[in-house]
Parts: structure tokens; C-alpha cells; sequence
């Protein structure tokens, strides 16, 4: 009997074996700054161990697992096949062979996704958690039950990383927003996403005495932009002190993580962190041409709309936390799931039940 073979399940195939030399070879051509987190996870000489918190969950799973204990390479070996098994079970797009836009940055994020599956890393975790979410979406129950569960379990998540509670607020608020009749609706809702994570941010302040920008990305900057040779720091150029000057700090936040123009221009004798600002570029671009996409017919796209407006939470959240570019694109690849996912809604879709 003749087994054929499709090109799209070839070309998914080659990007496994070639993401997973990858993986092998990481702990040889990454410098040792790459090995921060990945140091603290597997000696924890600070003894933060414990079940809340990114570092003190990561910790407990990779010591609880045994996987601290094993070579890079048996890691790699275990863990990649892991989350490209997932990716294989949402679905293999059938256009995959072919050269476009869109396969070029899932082959790149392919081969990120074997750099940072290779050593132990909150970020496995983290695709482990949201990779929940396209099950969830492509199940028979109803359109409602997905929704709210799935915005219910990333709150949840929160026990790992605090800030994935903002999602689930900023997706509703954004979903509200996306009602009102804006001249340029995708947008609108965006921007006015960002606003609500400003007020958040501002009402922090007022409560609290400080504001959340303030308090996690510039401080940490400060304090360790140096130490931990940070080389792509997001720095916004106006104090954060003030009401307006947090403001502008997330607004510029927002750029520079999801837009890095600027930050490019910045590093341009920096040709890795060039490709980066490329591939988020048209990563951005792709997303906000299928999110206006989505809104000129919410019911027929429903899932892909809540997908995207996901991503755009956390990419806002990213404009609030993330102290630099590098940092940035890894957080993002634990996300790939939902990437993936909205990148190829169209194939996947025969699967999803549009259910009521």
C-alpha cells in the first residue's frame, strides 16, 4: 500500500527535528546571562520553594518531577516533544508548507520554542497552562461555558504569575468596548484596553502609594539593568513619579514590547535583536488585521475574537511588566499556543463547535 505523506505534516515534522538539534545545542551557543532563571530553578539557593509565585511554583515542579536532576540534553528531549505533541494535537494548518509571512514567524517561533524548552524554565509551565485554552475552544459544550471557563481558568493562573489576572479584566473591558461604534473599532478598542490598564495602574498609586509600572518594570530596571547585563532595558524617558509620567510608561511600554520601532533603532548593530523587532512587527500587524477582521463579524469568528482578545490583554499586561525586549519575546512563546492558534483559526475551525 502507498503512504502519502502531506507537505504540511513534512514541513511540521522538519521544524521538529530541526527545533530540536536546536535544543540539544542551546547550552553551547547561549551565553550564561540566558541561564539566569534556569540557575535559580535548579539550585534554589535562596530557598523560595513553595506553591505561589513563578520561581518558588517553578522550583517545586521541576523538583517534585526529578527534571532539575537531568542532563540539558535529556530536558530538551523530554520536554520539546512535549508542547510540539500539543501544538500537533490542535491541528497541523494545511498551508504550512508554503513560504508566506505567517509560516515564516511560526518557523522562527518554532525554533525559539527548542531554545527555550531546553533547559528548565517557568515558560514550559506557562505553555502548559494556556495550551489549555484551544482544547477548550475546539470542545462540543456551549459557546458561553468556553468563554467563561476559559477566562475563569486564566484567572486562576494567577497563582503562577499575578499578573495574568489583568487578562481576563482587560478582555472583557476591551469586548465591551468593541461595541461602541469607533470610526476605527480594532483600534479603539486597543487603545482604550490600554487606558483601563492606566486607571488600574493610577488607582494602584492612589491606594497603595505607588504605581504598577513604577513598582515592577522601572525599579527592577534600576536596580538591575547592570547586574543582570539587561542589554534591550525597556526605560520610558519621563519619570514614572508621576500620574502622567506612568501613563506615558505604559503607553511607550506597550511600544516598545508590541511595536519596537524605537527599540530597534536603538540596537541596530544588533542583528538578533533586528529579527525580533521584525518578527514582533509582523507578528502585531498579522493579529490586528485578523482582530478588525473578527469584529466585523463577531458571531461567525467568536472564538478567534476571544482569542485575540487574549493575546491583546497580555500584550497590554507586557507594556505594564516587562523590563526588556528579550525577556518580552520568551514570555511570549510560553503564550504560543494561543499564537498558534489564533495564526490558523481558519484550519482549525472544523473543529470548533460553534455552539449556543
Amino acid at each position: 500500500m502507498r503512504i502519502v505523506v502531506r507537505k504540511n505534516k513534512t514541513v511540521f515534522l522538519g521544524l521538529f527535528f530541526c527545533s530540536l538539534i536546536i535544543a540539544f545545542l542551546t547550552p553551547y551557543i547561549l551565553p550564561e546571562r540566558y541561564f539566569n532563571d534556569t540557575v535559580i530553578i535548579i539550585f534554589d539557593k535562596g530557598k523560595e520553594i513553595g506553591w505561589l509565585g513563578s520561581y518558588p511554583f517553578a522550583i517545586m515542579f521541576y523538583k517534585l518531577t526529578g527534571l532539575r536532576h537531568l542532563s540539558f540534553f535529556l530536558i530538551a528531549l523530554i520536554q520539546f516533544p512535549i508542547v510540539t505533541c500539543i501544538l500537533f494535537k490542535i491541528g497541523i494548518p494545511v498551508n504550512l508548507h508554503k513560504l508566506n509571512v505567517k509560516n515564516i514567524l511560526v518557523y522562527i517561533a518554532f525554533l525559539l520554542l527548542g531554545l527555550y524548552m531546553s533547559m528548565p524554565t517557568k515558560e514550559f509551565i506557562t505553555f502548559l497552562m494556556f495550551s489549555t485554552i484551544p482544547f477548550i475552544f475546539q470542545s462540543d459544550r456551549k459557546a458561553s461555558f468556553k468563554i467563561t471557563f476559559s477566562l475563569f481558568l486564566i484567572a486562576c493562573f494567577s497563582f503562577f504569575r499575578p499578573y495574568y489576572l489583568l487578562m481576563p479584566i482587560f478582555s472583557v473591558g476591551m469586548y465591551a468596548l468593541s461595541f461602541v461604534k469607533f470610526e476605527n473599532k480594532s483600534m479603539s478598542t486597543i487603545f482604550y484596553g490600554i487606558l483601563i490598564a492606566v486607571f488600574l495602574s493610577l488607582s494602584h498609586g492612589i491606594i497603595k502609594g505607588e504605581y504598577i509600572s513604577k513598582k515592577t518594570r522601572e525599579n527592577y530596571v534600576v536596580e538591575n539593568a547592570n547586574k543582570n547585563n539587561i542589554n534591550t532595558a525597556i526605560v520610558s524617558p519621563f519619570s514614572q513619579d508621576t500620574w502622567y509620567g506612568e501613563t506615558f510608561g505604559i503607553f511607550y511600554g506597550f511600544m516598545a514590547v508590541n511595536i519596537p520601532v524605537l527599540e530597534g533603532i536603538k540596537h541596530i548593530l544588533s542583528p538578533q535583536v533586528i529579527i525580533f523587532m521584525l518578527w514582533q512587527l509582523l507578528l502585531f500587524y498579522i493579529l490586528f488585521v485578523r482582530f478588525s477582521k473578527c469584529l466585523k463579524n463577531r458571531n461567525y469568528y467568536q472564538f478567534e475574537l476571544w482569542t485575540l482578545l487574549l493575546l491583546f490583554s497580555f500584550f497590554i499586561v507586557q507594556g505594564i511588566f516587562e523590563p526588556d525586549l528579550g525577556t518580552s519575546i520568551r514570555h511570549k512563546i510560553g503564550l504560543f499556543p494561543l499564537l498558534y492558534f489564533a495564526l490558523y483559526y481558519e484550519d482549525f475551525r472544523k473543529d470548533v463547535q460553534q455552539s449556543t
